[in-house]
């Protein structure tokens, strides 16, 4: 089967403050280049600033061969997010709150939504800003996967799950009753797959029928930022591509 899939949402530029180097990041941004590197067809769809920082990560975007063209330009900052790291584990320092794309949300075209139907899974986030578009893009029959990192009240929940195909959430600190309890309360609200991580401890699934929960393997990290972006790809891409989705 063919699958292709979109990242519609943030993008920022990772600075390291140890380093002076800046990185292209952002859930929706990686999602589109991890699953490019798994050599499958991908595109992006964000909102650039007209700083240094965007040319940066459009430039990369470039040279990956993944489409912009849908995203939006306008004069301001890029996202930023001033990272340190210790022992390996990112420590968020400061950021511009995603730039110009919280000045400016996305209003889906009907071009856009043309565009979104050609793919087989959109995937956004809680930093995406992109929480009145939902559905629409379910419209489009698409599956749709949306990030809720580790943050979202209840109303944010109940209005966000019922467009939700494969929704992933961060639980660490939770116990596994509270975790549990969560995946129920995600699920009644309307999302059909809740997948919830811990960090390197046990990632949880729950469907309705299904309760699942298993330990990864620990390996000694050696920085953890996209760490999160990169299991939901995976987790993801194997779903498409085994056509269990």
């Amino acid at each position: 089967m063919s699958i292709s899939v979109l990242g519609i949402g943030d993008n920022v530029v990772d600075k390291y403050l140890h380093s002076g180097i800046m990185y292209p990041g952002g859930n929706a941004l990686n999602f589109a280049v991890y699953a490019k590197l798994a050599d499958i067809p991908s595109a992006f769809m964000g909102a650039f600033g007209n700083d240094d920082a965007a040319q940066h990560v459009q430039d990369v975007l470039h040279q990956l061969q993944i489409d912009i063209s849908h995203s939006r330009h306008y004069t301001g900052e890029n996202g930023y997010a001033c990272i340190r790291l210790s022992h390996g584990d990112r420590q968020f320092v400061a950021s511009n709150k995603n730039g110009v794309l919280r000045e400016h949300p996305f209003s889906l075209s009907d071009d856009d939504l043309r565009y979104i139907s050609q793919f087989t899974l959109v995937h956004s986030s809680i930093n995406g800003h992109l929480e009145s578009e939902l559905e629409k893009i379910k419209q489009q029959t698409v599956l749709l996967s949306f990030d809720f990192s580790g943050r979202g009240t209840d109303d944010y929940f109940k209005k966000v799950c019922p467009w939700v195909d494969y929704g992933f959430i961060s639980c660490s600190g939770l116990s596994p009753d509270e975790i549990k309890i969560k995946l129920n309360k995600l699920y009644r609200y309307g999302c059909r797959h809740i997948i919830a991580t811990c960090g390197h401890e046990k990632v949880y699934y729950f469907s309705g029928a299904d309760y699942l929960e298993w330990q990864p393997a620990y390996i000694e990290p050696v920085d953890t930022l996209g760490a999160g972006d990169a299991f939901l790809t995976g987790f993801l891409l194997s779903i498409l591509q085994s056509g269990m989705a």
